[in-house]
């Protein structure tokens, strides 16, 4: 199961975001969310775990739990939505539209 974290702390790394989950079960994947221009985290990660039961308990007794001084929000992730290109116009069918 995918799990998403926010509000993380800007000092959290992914081995702190690994050891969070690691008391609930097995840890295939953690990794906190850096912004590629500055290296420095976004605040919010994922964590992906085997085992389901395991992922559901760590969800409901980690979300709103205070770490690092900041209470998280943990929940199961959604998936991606694809976004449009920046600077990419629509493209309009009526030729007659005049901007």
């Amino acid at each position: 199961m995918n799990i998403y974290v926010s509000n993380l702390s800007f000092a959290v790394v992914d081995e702190d975001l690994r050891s969070y989950f690691a008391e609930y079960g097995e840890v295939t994947s953690a990794k906190v969310i850096m912004d590629k221009y500055t290296n420095r985290s976004k605040g919010f990660g994922f964590v992906e775990m085997s085992d389901d039961e395991a992922a559901n308990k760590a969800i409901a007794e980690l979300d709103g739990a205070t770490v690092d001084g900041r209470a998280i929000k943990v929940s199961v992730a959604k998936p991606r939505e694809e976004r449009p290109e920046r600077g990419a116009r629509p493209a309009y069918s009526n030729s007659n539209n005049r901007w």
